[in-house]
């Protein structure tokens, strides 16, 4: 595995970056490709779907990978 790479993004109009290792942008650029959105569309619908309060709150990063993970474990 890489080290994480960050990367620029925009959500809602706003520029922010995420850090993610190589594997997790290919990945990200796999899941976009296969249902036809963006990445950053992809990533923004991420970000919306994710909890932004309580004891579920996660970084942007860390949804990003789990939703990556969600992915291939749903198509296992």
């Amino acid at each position: 595995m890489t080290a994480p790479v960050k990367r620029s993004v925009t959500l809602a109009g706003h520029r922010t970056s995420i850090s993610l290792e190589e594997e997790f942008w290919d990945a990200l650029h796999e899941i976009a490709a296969q249902t036809n959105q963006s990445v950053n569309g992809l990533i923004a619908g991420i970000d919306a779907a994710r909890p932004t309060v309580g004891y579920q709150a996660s970084g942007l990063s860390s949804a990003v990978r789990l939703h990556i993970l969600a992915w291939y474990r749903d198509r296992a």
